[in-house]
C-alpha cells in the first residue's frame, strides 16, 4: 500500500510539471510572436486556445492564456487594423471575467484586463472616458493585493508618463515607477511555468528610451541592450537600438 501511495504521488507530481511546463511554453509562444511582430502566428495561437478552453472551460490559467495572446494581437494590429485589434482587446477583457469572478483577489488577472481596457481606450473615443476608469479600477485593485508586482507597476508607470509633461512631477514619478519595475523584473524569473511572466523586455525597452529622451545614451544603450538579452528577437528593442546607434 505505501509503495502504491508513492507511485500515485509520483505519478499525480510528473502530471503536474506536464502541465506546467506547457504553460511555460505557450506562453513562450505569446512572447516570442509578439516580440517578432507575426501576427499570423498570435492568429494560430488564438484559436488553438480558443478550442482548448472550449474543452475545458474551468480552465483559469488557459483562459488567461488565451486573454494574454488577445492582448498581444491587438497591441500588434493597433491602429492600422483598428476593427481587429477593437476585437481582440474586447475578447480579452470578455476572457478574463470569470477569472475575476473566481477569484477577487487574481491580481495578475486584474493587471491584463485593465491593459485591454487600455488598449480598447485608444481606439473607441467616444468611450474612452468610461474605459479607462475601468483600467484604472482594475490596475488599482491589483496594485492593492501585490504593491511590488512588476506588470502592475509597468502599465502604472506607463500610463503616468503617457499624460505627464516633460519635467513634471507626474513624469519623475512614472519615471522612477518604470525603474522600479524595471528592476522588480530583473528579480524575477524571465519564464515561470505556473505563473505570468511577461513584461521584462517591454520594460527595459521603456526604461531605455526614457533614458534616450533624458539624454542619458549611455544608460538607454545598457537598459535596451539587456530587453534584447532577454528576448533577442525582439524587433521594437531592434529598431530603438539601431536609432540609438545612428550618429
Amino acid at each position: 500500500m505505501l509503495i502504491r501511495n508513492i507511485l500515485l504521488t509520483l505519478m499525480l507530481l510528473t502530471a503536474a510539471r506536464v502541465m506546467a511546463q506547457e504553460g511555460g511554453d505557450t506562453q513562450a509562444q505569446i512572447d516570442y510572436a509578439y516580440q517578432t511582430e507575426d501576427g499570423n502566428r498570435l492568429a494560430n495561437l488564438i484559436q488553438n486556445l480558443t478550442t482548448r478552453v472550449k474543452d475545458n472551460s474551468a480552465d483559469i490559467s488557459l483562459r488567461y492564456h488565451l486573454a494574454h495572446a488577445q492582448y498581444r494581437f491587438g497591441q500588434l494590429s493597433g491602429e492600422r487594423h483598428a476593427h481587429a485589434a477593437e476585437a481582440a482587446f474586447s475578447d480579452c477583457i470578455d476572457e478574463l471575467k470569470p477569472a475575476i469572478d473566481k477569484d477577487v483577489k487574481s491580481a495578475e488577472s486584474m493587471v491584463l484586463q485593465s491593459a485591454c481596457y487600455s488598449g480598447l481606450a485608444d481606439l473607441k473615443s467616444l468611450e474612452a472616458v468610461l474605459l479607462r476608469s475601468r483600467a484604472a479600477d482594475r490596475l488599482n485593485a491589483a496594485l492593492k493585493l501585490q504593491p511590488r508586482n512588476p506588470r502592475a507597476m509597468l502599465l502604472s508607470a506607463m500610463q503616468d508618463l503617457r499624460h505627464a509633461k516633460p519635467g513634471s512631477p507626474e513624469g519623475q514619478r512614472g519615471f522612477a515607477e518604470l525603474r522600479s519595475a524595471a528592476e522588480l523584473f530583473e528579480q524575477s524569473s524571465g519564464t515561470s511555468d505556473d505563473a505570468p511572466g511577461w513584461g521584462h523586455a517591454e520594460a527595459y525597452l521603456a526604461l531605455g528610451r526614457e533614458l534616450q529622451i533624458r539624454g542619458d545614451h549611455l544608460g538607454a544603450r545598457n537598459w535596451i541592450e539587456k530587453a534584447l538579452i532577454a528576448a533577442p528577437d525582439f524587433k521594437m528593442a531592434q529598431r530603438q537600438l539601431a536609432l540609438l546607434s545612428k550618429p
